[in-house]
């Protein structure tokens, strides 16, 4: 969930320090999830070397990067060793933001510093990135080798569509991918093209008619996968909303893309839940000190839920047993309060996004 150049701000990878990274005597100027914010000129400075030479680091041999890590940390010589060791291990990841984030933070280096390292560095990714993809047009959670639930088509966290969006920048020479050589920038062209198709293909159909999309698919038949426990085969009411987005952005959309658009936004429009907002309840006897829960608020703004029933479109919400349930307060506590249940990101999509579309490329209303 409106890029590129916004990419990764609002799909920007939950952080967690590393334990071996050490604090510079001087305060950080910019911490990583900034660091795709700042002025143009900022991306030659000190400071964007530092952080980008520490990405070179983080950055596997087979081209990606694995996730959840700051990667603006300052390192002391341990982590470093322990980094140049660590590159040789197979598998990096488009979950949470990884790759196509630290791709997006290089190109601006490249541009700003016309570095070479900084440019092979992106290069090496974006190769990573079209090798991932599947001739059916999907990309795994993993690569390479990806084994379970991270061998499907992953929509969840918006993996997909973060990479798509990558490579549609490229293919449309934006400004800050125009180092970029021709022939990549074709192969890119075409990788979108291929997902595209991919994606349209995945969106589900109910008794014939167009819905949503589940957060992975499976990456043979397309059909709905599930992936961890509590992660169902389901309608996505948040992967869903950054795949309307993206084909969004698609100039000139065929008939099959406006139709896609329709169908999924009516969707939304019809499994909106009102009347209800989801609040933080104290509770000292709790391990976290608070509750997640659902209280009545007839002036509150729409929610959607993460997860649908297929054909019920009822809300599902489940634990780490793996038994679907249909109330938040049914789950245990740890995965109530550890994990997004609720969102409210397709109000912005229905009531802007959607309105603005349909006035320049498809005047019909959603059926």
């Amino acid at each position: 969930m409106r890029f590129l150049l916004i990419l990764g701000l609002s799909l920007f990878p939950a952080l967690s320090q590393e334990p071996n990274a050490v604090e510079s005597p001087k305060a950080l100027s910019v911490a990583w999830k900034e660091c795709l914010r700042q002025k143009p000129e900022w991306y030659g400075g000190a400071e964007a070397v530092r952080i980008a030479d520490q990405v070179l680091l983080y950055q596997r041999d087979a081209g990606g990067w694995v996730k959840n890590i700051d990667m603006a940390a300052f390192l002391n010589e341990q982590k470093r060793a322990e980094l140049l060791a660590q590159k040789k291990k197979a598998g990096s990841t488009i979950d949470n933001g990884a790759t196509y984030t630290q791709l997006a933070y290089l190109a601006r280096v490249v541009n700003a510093t016309q570095q070479e390292r900084f440019k092979e560095a992106f290069l090496k990714g974006l190769d990573s990135l079209l090798a991932a993809q599947y001739p059916n047009g999907g990309w795994p959670q993993f690569y390479p080798n990806p084994s379970g639930y991270q061998k499907h088509i992953t929509f969840n966290d918006n993996a997909m569509v973060g990479v798509m969006n990558l490579l549609r920048a490229i293919e449309r020479q934006d400004a800050v991918y125009a180092f970029v050589d021709p022939d990549r920038r074709a192969r890119a062209g075409k990788a979108v093209q291929r997902g595209i198709e991919c994606i349209l293909k995945c969106q589900v159909r109910f008794d014939g008619r167009r819905t949503v999309w589940c957060a992975q698919h499976d990456e043979e038949t397309l059909q709905l996968a599930p992936a961890r426990t509590y992660e169902k085969a389901s309608l996505s009411g948040s992967e869903s909303a950054g795949i309307v987005r993206f084909l969004m952005g698609i100039n000139q959309p065929e008939p099959e893309v406006i139709e896609a658009i329709h169908a999924a936004v009516a969707w939304f429009g019809a499994v909106k839940l009102t009347g209800i907002k989801q609040i933080n309840k104290p509770d000292p006897s709790l391990p976290k000190g608070y509750d997640k829960v659902i209280v009545p608020d007839a002036q509150a703004g729409p929610l959607w839920a993460r997860f649908y029933e297929i054909g019920a479109n009822r809300p599902i919400f489940c634990g780490r047993d793996g038994v679907v349930k249909y109330s938040l307060a049914e789950i245990e506590h740890e995965r109530r309060t550890g994990y997004a249940w609720y969102i409210s990101e397709p109000a912005t999509l229905l009531a802007k996004d959607y309105p603005a579309w349909q006035a320049k490329w498809a005047a019909a209303p959603a059926k």
